[in-house]
């Protein structure tokens, strides 16, 4: 093991960052050890789906993480309630948790005949010790022993209620018409049996691109109010960079030359992945093809039987070639491998001899999607557009989450939530 932590860099802290311009803080997507992998959070049955339940369905979430330390740890994890700008509300536990607050992770199995020795955690989502009452946003804490400030991970999910119904179409920024890098993002919520005094104080509507959290357009009002309709359609407020389809690779097989990849080798006792030279693909011709808008999917071509268990991780080598190092900020690897975060973890370093900025990320056997962005210091927001480029032909999902609050409400409920297709008319 002594080769991983040497290649591996320590995970930033961030469980909780400054949110805007005031002094309040937020719960974010986090990892907080180094030996944490392949944290994910989705509906059970489907691993590429959104974390989010309707309030008392008969379904579940599943939270899975691998820990490469090789030792069995005593895991437990709370559940809390956040606000609309996932800080922490200001309702008492058992108002929105049915059972016991504080609960440890029984469901674990060791990896079997992998060369990357480790433990895979598994937790459902509500289960007989804990139930969820209220909609919202929630964010799941790991941590280990009894030590609550001993995080292991935090994690995001949502419970609506569908109190409103939300329809829009995504489209070409009417303001763009000349470049065409603009996605604009039109909807409506209609509550026809629900009723709203006052919509501009009353609702917060939240709009994200790909799951992402870190450029959300938040504080839209609504531009025009109707009988029960609400009507967001804005030339401006609403309009992402559309970006560029993510790129690609397939790490399936520990043996074979798949998608994006140009050699594997053993340097026992470990595999190593080296992918294809990447190139700054802004302000070249766009391809379109098919892509997972940033996700990954954890699964093998050998033989195996669990690729919770069998799944073998893997030395991932990326390479992105420059005329001269960027100065002002970094470039990241960045998607749901890096967890939608950038840090030190996926940070990439130049080297001098080949002009090149280079990282090496330890990642499980799947199916993979990634780009690479700028991080300019200070910034808040992933920029990927100086080396992606942006298309308003490439295909994203944009997720709408509607809360409301009115003058008596304790909390921020979820009563309406939708996901739009940018090639959905």
């Amino acid at each position: 093991m002594k080769t991983y932590y040497l290649i591996t860099i320590s995970f930033i802290i961030c469980w909780v960052a400054a949110y805007g311009q005031d002094d309040n803080f937020y719960y974010e997507n986090a990892i907080f050890k180094e030996e944490i992998k392949s944290v994910q959070l989705y509906r059970e049955g489907f691993e590429l789906s959104n974390p989010i339940l309707e309030l008392n369905e008969d379904a579940s979430l599943v939270l899975s993480f691998d820990d490469l330390s090789g030792e069995l740890k005593d895991y437990n994890y709370t559940i809390i309630h956040c606000d609309a700008g996932w800080n922490e509300s200001f309702i008492m536990q058992d108002e929105y948790l049915e059972g016991f607050p504080d609960n440890p992770i029984t469901d674990y199995a060791n990896s079997f005949n992998t060369t990357f020795k480790y433990i895979n955690y598994q937790l459902l989502i509500p289960n007989e010790n804990v139930q969820l009452k209220v909609s919202g946003n929630y964010v799941l804490l790991v941590y280990e022993g009894d030590d609550k400030e001993d995080l292991v991970l935090s994690k995001r999910f949502c419970v609506k209620e569908s109190k409103v119904d939300v329809e829009g179409v995504v489209k070409r920024s009417t303001l763009d018409a000349f470049k065409g890098e603009n996605h604009e993002v039109d909807f409506s919520i209609f509550h026809p049996s629900f009723r709203i005094d006052n919509p501009i104080d009353d609702i917060k509507v939240v709009v994200m691109q790909n799951n992402r959290w870190d450029n959300t357009i938040k504080n839209l009002k609504p531009l025009f109010i109707r009988d029960n309709e609400l009507i967001y359609d804005y030339d401006r407020e609403n309009v992402f960079k559309a970006g560029n389809e993510f790129r690609y690779f397939d790490i399936r097989n520990r043996r074979g030359i798949a998608e994006g990849v140009l050699k594997v080798d053993f340097h026992r006792p470990y595999y190593h992945v080296t992918l294809h030279p990447d190139e700054v693909r802004a302000g070249k011709r766009f391809f379109q093809y098919q892509e997972m808008n940033g996700e990954y999917m954890v699964e093998s071509q050998e033989l195996v039987d669990d690729y919770t268990t069998e799944c073998d991780y893997v030395f991932v080598h990326f390479s992105l070639p420059l005329e001269s190092v960027l100065i002002g900020g970094t470039i990241n690897v960045f998607g749901a491998l890096s967890n939608w975060n950038a840090n030190k973890s996926n940070e990439m370093t130049w080297n001098f001899d080949t002009n090149t900025y280079e990282l090496t990320l330890l990642l499980k056997q799947g199916y993979y999607n990634y780009q690479y962005i700028y991080v300019g210091k200070g910034a808040k927001t992933a920029d990927a557009v100086n080396l992606e480029g942006s298309f308003w032909q490439t295909e994203n999902n944009y997720q709408i989450f509607v809360y409301y609050k009115d003058i008596a409400g304790r909390y921020d409920r979820l009563v309406g939530y939708t996901n739009l297709n940018s090639r959905m008319k």
